[in-house]
């Protein structure tokens, strides 16, 4: 497995993989519906807002400037004839003082604006602000000449186009796009309405200086080319019939005459600063006074007519928002439901088949094997638990499941019959061969009675403990296929007989040193298993240490019991394998063939099935020899603290009575199982005895 692909694997359970697989598309549709929410509601917001904001500001500029424009015109009238009648020109100051100070009055609407829109109308404040200087020089020019006193309203006026021009540059482009024209026609009125203040101011004098005549030239043909090229091409519906209509009028045609007249007049030989202008006053006069009407008409229904436009799209656009949004979230809602729905439904699925596969590998499987090591007969179909998951996927990974378990239940039963009928096998073999055994180690013994040749003797004691060794190896069998060995006992066993027929079994019996002078004795029912647990010990421990190195097995009463070391002066083990074994010996391993091929090992399955059957505690470590140290604590349970037979101390007892059974029912006191030759009088063996110190003695 690649590195990376163990990385995906660990970034959580498949419950958590269907939570994050419904949590993202969920999080990313709130996030979008969120977004898209926020976005229509602040466009429909921002465009109800330009739009208060044009109501506010823009329609009363456009009040403003006409009224500055009739002003301007009526000023003009004033300053060539200042002997007429100043009744209009007050009245229209009023009016325009009204049409300003509502303007005026909107200075924190100005000032929550764009700055593009707001600088604009600053700049229209800060020059209505001097308006009162320019009115006082139309009254009495002193300071400036009138041509720049009607500048001044110029100024103010085109600031004012210029920033409802601003105003109409809202985030809906059809509006947009529609407010082009009306800007259009303002500055188209403009220019119409200066082209009237330079001709009113010039009628009394009846000429035209070449300065004024060439403002006057390029205020008709902008006005002419605006009108045709820019506004009339734009306009649409009722704004350009009406447009059209004012263009198709007398009035508007007798408009362009008088303009065409003027601006022919320079081209009939007078001087250059003296242009005569046309005898025709009144009816320019009448006409502008019909056409300014119609435009200041014109001009206040489009512009109102513009932005109630502009309010019913932002209405429409909040309530779009508002729709969209409440049919988003309701999806939102509706897939976030069926996510979650399937998700669980999922989840408990698949918890519900992880809960069957726990089950049936922790509990039903053990069971079914627990039964099967009692010797139970287990039905494999009965044994099993069917699960229905339906027919999707989790329905063939339930099936599937089903036919593992099936299959799991009948292997294990197969494999139970087939150890059974080995354990059988071996069994039986095992017995056949203790028998023989037996019946090898009774006539050694007999003749060993029968015999005080040394030579003979030796030969015999030599037969004598091959024979013991093989009858531990039968035994070994025997323990492996679940029974217990065939010798038994029916009083308690002196510790020290113990050791000596442990160490009886074993072949380099010679390097065996017994060190003990406990007095204790083993019950009954143990002393055979801890006769031969300890002979296997004893036997490892001569097998895997150097000769003629001696092997040292000490016994004494500690706390929690008796405990017997047996020390070897090998090359003992690593730390994994002391480790490893104490594993296996203080939980006794499942038969395997396989695994108990190797002789140790073997060896330790034996031991552990012993010490597991009587309660003793083995544990290997390591030696300050360099070889191993096997401690085996055997519990109080079968220690006997007294002698057999009323209390008499095995020092007291006769020496014939104080042999040990060798496991073939001897009527007398029990034969020892370690070399024969000083209990029946017969001459010392020729080979060298267990070693004994001198504190058991009178037990040697």
């Amino acid at each position: 497995m690649s590195r990376r692909t163990g990385a995906r694997r660990r970034l959580g359970s498949i419950r958590l993989s269907l939570v994050l697989l419904a949590l993202v598309p969920s999080v990313t549709l709130a996030t979008m519906w969120g977004v898209t929410t926020i976005q229509m509601f602040s466009e429909g917001l921002r465009l109800r807002d330009q739009t208060e904001l044009s109501r506010s500001t823009g329609a009363m500029g456009t009040d403003a400037t006409l009224a500055l424009q009739r002003e301007r015109q009526l000023s003009a009238a004033w300053m060539a004839s200042p002997r007429g009648s100043r009744a209009a020109l007050d009245a229209q100051r009023e009016e325009t003082d009204k049409a300003v100070a509502k303007l005026v009055g909107q200075a924190d609407a100005i000032e929550k604006a764009p700055s593009r829109i707001s600088d604009r109308l600053y700049s229209v404040l800060g020059s209505v602000g001097s308006l009162e200087y320019y009115r006082d020089q139309v009254d009495d020019p002193t300071d400036i000449t009138p041509q720049q006193a009607l500048d001044q309203y110029s100024s103010i006026i085109d600031d004012q186009i210029h920033a409802f021009q601003e105003l109409s540059q809202v985030d809906d482009g059809d509006l947009t796009s529609q407010a082009g024209p009306l800007v259009g026609l303002e500055h188209a009125a403009e220019l119409v309405s200066r082209e009237d203040a330079q001709l009113t101011l010039a009628w009394p004098t009846g000429h035209l200086d070449d300065e004024t005549w060439t403002q006057f030239t390029e205020l008709v043909n902008t006005r002419r080319w605006l009108v045709k090229d820019q506004v009339l091409p734009q306009l649409t519906g009722s704004a350009k019939a009406q447009t059209e209509r004012i263009l198709a009028s007398r009035d508007w045609q007798t408009l362009q005459a008088v303009e065409d007249q003027v601006l022919a007049s320079r081209n009939a030989g007078a001087a250059s600063d003296r242009i005569a202008l046309p005898d025709a006053q009144q009816r320019w006069s009448g006409a502008m006074d019909t056409l300014s009407e119609q435009y200041e008409g014109l001009i206040q229904q489009q512009t109102a007519g513009l932005l109630q436009r502009s309010a019913d799209n932002s209405d429409a656009l909040l309530l779009k928002a508002a729709l969209l949004s409440a049919g988003g979230l309701l999806a939102l809602l509706v897939c976030v439901g069926m996510s979650w729905r399937i998700t669980r439904s999922l989840s408990r699925r698949l918890r519900g088949l992880r809960r069957a596969a726990v089950s049936l590998a922790q509990e039903r499987l053990p069971d079914v094997v627990a039964r099967l090591e009692r010797g139970e007969t287990v039905d494999p179909e009965s044994a099993t638990t069917e699960l229905d998951y339906g027919h999707d996927e989790l329905g063939q990974v339930a099936r599937a499941f089903n036919t593992a378990q099936r299959t799991a239940v009948h292997t294990a039963v197969e494999l139970a019959d087939t150890r059974r009928g080995f354990q059988k096998i071996i069994l039986g073999i095992a017995r056949q061969s203790q028998n023989l055994v037996n019946l090898q180690l009774s006539k050694l013994d007999t003749l060993e009675r029968e015999h005080t040749d040394p030579d003979i003797l030796k030969g015999l004691y030599e037969l004598d403990s091959t024979a013991s060794q093989l009858r531990r190896y039968e035994e070994n069998l025997v323990i492996v296929s679940g029974e217990r060995p065939g010798r038994s006992w029916a009083e308690p066993v002196a510790l020290m007989d113990i050791l000596r027929s442990a160490v009886g079994e074993v072949a380099e019996y010679q390097r065996v040193e017994v060190l003990t002078d406990e007095e204790v004795f083993v019950a009954p029912p143990a002393v055979a298993d801890v006769i031969h647990l300890l002979a296997e010990l004893i036997d490892n421990a001569t097998t895997y240490s150097p000769a003629p190195s001696p092997v040292t097995v000490r016994a004494g009463m500690v706390a929690k019991g008796l405990a017997v070391e047996v020390e070897d002066r090998g090359l003992g083990m690593s730390e994994e394998d002391y480790t490893s074994f104490n594993e296996q010996l203080a939980m006794p391993p499942q038969f395997d063939v396989v695994a108990l091929a190797d002789d140790l090992r073997l060896g330790m399955f034996v031991i552990a099935q012993l010490a597991h059957r009587h309660g003793i505690a083995v544990t290997l470590r390591s030696s300050p020899y360099g070889g191993t140290t096997a401690i085996v604590l055997i519990p109080h349970e079968i220690v006997v603290r007294e002698a057999p037979g009323g209390g008499v101390k095995d020092d007291d007892a006769p020496q014939d009575e104080k042999a040990a059974v060798d496991g073939r029912g001897s009527t007398d006191a029990e034969r020892s199982e370690a070399p024969r030759g000083a209990e029946h009088g017969a001459a010392p063996d020729p080979e060298p005895r267990p070693l004994v110190t001198a504190r058991t003695a009178s037990a040697a």
